[in-house]
């Protein structure tokens, strides 16, 4: 039995990525900095992965003292850690470079047989962001890093999409430019998939995608119809938004860098090869389903 070690395990991707290389016969071990996250469903309907995890690992990928062992007897690495809406001083460079950099060293010295890395889709677009930067260094030093390994670069989760859900129930869903750029989000559940196939493949780089692809004004259309009401949707010039992320930088660099980002991605198209068979109105029907069921069962 093939051993693995998730790093990102309390995550989005991660939860799904736990399951699915117990479902294909691995044993598992899981990074966690607060284990309790696997024994919860996530807020993006992630499964509740206790069960599936044959040894948590207490420890934080920043802190290197805090890894020893970590790789030990694991022929499989696979990292989704990076910075998503984290509310501590870390930055980019801290966790979405440096952290994974630990692990890979320690990885390489433990002699694992792969290394299997989440980055981003048409990352040479967004490299002036300090985040993609962050990661594709990252990517580089895996690459030389003499280690078999795999960079799947997906266009963006389903829990992403989730945000124009939220506006639509607020009554008015906000683009940025007039919406018109395209993308095929996946599923965390679709993408776990692609990466427990990529731990018995020879393939350095996966571009994925879901099986849908839609403009950003479509996601907001399809959210308001899940919620039978009129869409009221607000498209805001770019350069609005520029301003705006240059008065959050003043206070908060972090948040105006993932600003950024999402304002790039937006402004982008983001179209990958389709994988899998999860659709974003189901999905967006089983948030608001066990949104209703959290109300009425506290």
């Amino acid at each position: 039995m093939k051993k693995v070690l998730v790093a990102g395990a309390t995550g989005y991707l991660g939860k799904f990525v736990v399951r699915e290389f117990k479902k294909q016969g691995f044993w598992v071990r899981a990074l966690a900095r607060n284990p309790r996250k696997l024994e919860k469903v996530g807020p993006f309907l992630e499964p509740r992965v206790k069960d599936y995890i044959d040894e948590i690992f207490i420890g934080e990928i920043t802190k290197p003292e805090t890894l020893r062992g970590i790789c030990k007897d694991i022929d499989i690495v696979f990292s989704s850690i990076g910075i998503t809406r984290q509310k501590d001083k870390l930055t980019f460079r801290d966790v979405d470079y440096q952290g994974n950099k630990n692990l890979l060293d320690i990885a390489i010295d433990s002699s694992v047989d792969k290394f299997i890395f989440i980055s981003i889709f048409n990352a040479q677009i967004y490299q002036y962001l300090s985040g993609v930067k962050a990661r594709e260094d990252f990517v580089r030093e895996l690459k030389k890093s003499g280690l078999k390994y795999t960079i799947i670069r997906p266009t963006g989760y389903f829990s992403d999409m989730s945000e124009f859900l939220n506006m639509a129930r607020r009554g008015r869903v906000y683009l940025i430019g007039k919406g018109e750029n395209r993308m095929n989000p996946i599923h965390g559940a679709d993408l776990a998939e692609v990466c427990v196939k990529a731990a018995s493949i020879d393939k350095e780089e996966i571009n994925a995608g879901g099986p849908e692809i839609f403009s950003y004004r479509e996601i907001a259309e399809l959210a308001f119809h899940v919620l039978e009401k009129k869409p009221r949707i607000t498209s805001i010039p770019q350069g609005l938004i520029n301003i705006l992320i240059n008065a959050i930088r003043v206070f908060n660099t972090k948040n105006a860098e993932i600003l950024e980002f999402f304002t790039a991605a937006m402004t982008n198209d983001s179209i990958a090869p389709t994988y899998g068979n999860h659709f974003l109105k189901d999905y967006y029907e089983e948030l608001l389903n066990a949104s209703n069921m959290s109300m009425h069962y506290p």
